[in-house]
């Protein structure tokens, strides 16, 4: 990574891979909510970071002022091999209207709640099979051990991707997501055995065609004519990186939860149905994902003077702690009854992959809880979180208790 100053002042110098932000951005976004609802940066070209739900709100609702070509802060706007909009490098995420539209429906389908709900068998028995290996260590890791490795193993079988290769999807997540303050000259060019990757993967799937996600996307016609090359591989980017890393922080976030308040998990043991009502505040309060977007054009929002290309780091996860939305905002409340969170985004992009997160989160922690009805926090420095617009544990040490 690259050396950088530390932030003094986040509401003029913003930077969301600082340890203080990675380790604990909650109180940094109060503060900020309270003084300076728009923060600004000069660091990765320039950008702002809206924290009230309703600027949040504002924001992902406004195709006009806001482009979405971009998602990931990095610190190049216009990268090699650039796809501009509407369609964008990840199509329907990159996608601006009316491509957008086209994009989301073509994929609409695979996620829809029939489909995603079939799949309940095999995510258990993926569960167990995970559990399976850790039978009878009092020191496991919740995060290294578990939740890291459920949502690659679906989505290799929804893509049709050999399940072996889940070493190599966390190396993508990696570089996409983690590495972003690399230097472009030297983060670009490990994108090519990326590329590369799904080159093999699409070409095998031309040789070998099979009921899966990528023959789908690659066979799919919109008025008459087959998706783009760069519109398929897009795709299946996007569909790997989005149902990886955001499922398996969320599982993480949940797990170490419960580790720290045992009379949470406790609930959960002794009262099962509770488990739909509880995920639905696991998503409130430690939502993982941020998303950007890029000022299409010179705009003044809120007072804050916006300039053509200028970042903006959508704070999803803060508006989920806006107290004047959310009774007791800040206070995970496992029974909460009124709950229309933001963890799935807002406006046009909010995540279609949100029923199939909701269902291996839930059956990720009922299977969890059934092994270790009663676990801790074996070391609690030792838990370690992802930088930059995904937020969750990596690790989290644990002990399981008799």
């Amino acid at each position: 990574m690259t050396i950088k100053e530390p932030v003094e002042d986040f509401a003029t110098d913003w930077d969301h891979t600082d340890p203080q932000w990675v380790n604990d951005p909650y109180p940094i976004w109060d503060d900020l909510r309270g003084r300076c609802p728009v923060a600004h940066t000069e660091r990765y070209g320039g950008g702002w970071f809206p924290t009230t739900h309703e600027m949040v709100s504002s924001i992902a609702n406004d195709t006009t002022h806001f482009t979405s070509r971009m998602v990931v802060v990095t610190h190049t706007k216009y990268p090699p091999n650039f796809i501009p909009a509407p369609m964008g490098g990840a199509p329907p995420i990159t996608s601006d209207p009316p491509f957008h539209q086209i994009a989301r429906r073509v994929i609409l389908p695979a996620f829809a709640p029939g489909p995603i709900n079939a799949l309940e068998p095999q995510i258990r028995a993926l569960c167990n099979k995970h559990l399976d290996r850790l039978a009878g260590q009092v020191l496991i890791d919740g995060g290294t051990d578990y939740a890291q490795f459920i949502p690659p193993g679906v989505i290799a079988t929804m893509l049709g991707f050999p399940p072996e290769d889940e070493e190599i999807f966390r190396e993508i997540i990696h570089l996409v997501l983690d590495l972003i303050d690399l230097p472009p000259e030297v983060r670009g060019p490990m994108f090519e055995p990326v590329a590369d990757y799904f080159t093999k993967q699409i070409e095998d799937h031309i040789a070998n065609p099979r009921d899966d996600l990528t023959t789908y996307l690659m066979n799919v016609e919109v008025g008459g004519k087959k998706l783009s090359p760069e519109h398929v591989r897009g795709t299946i980017v996007l569909i790997l990186i989005a149902g990886i890393d955001t499922t398996w922080s969320a599982i993480g976030s949940s797990i170490w939860h419960l580790a720290r308040h045992p009379e949470d998990l406790a609930r959960l043991v002794n009262e099962p149905e509770l488990m739909p009502v509880a995920v639905e505040e696991f998503l409130r309060f430690y939502a993982p994902v941020t998303m950007a977007r890029l000022v299409a054009e010179d705009h003044e929002f809120y007072g804050a003077s916006m300039k053509k290309d200028d970042w903006i780091l959508l704070g999803f996860p803060a508006a989920n702690r806006d107290p004047d939305v959310f009774e007791d905002a800040d206070k995970f409340i496992i029974d909460r009854e009124v709950n229309r969170h933001a963890a799935f985004g807002l406006g046009i992009h909010r995540c279609i992959g949100s029923n199939l997160a909701r269902l291996e989160l839930r059956l990720a922690l009922e299977e969890f809880i059934k092994r270790y009805p009663k676990f801790e926090l074996a070391d609690a420095q030792g838990v370690t979180w992802a930088p930059g617009q995904v937020r969750g544990p990596r690790q989290i040490p644990l002990r399981v208790l008799v």
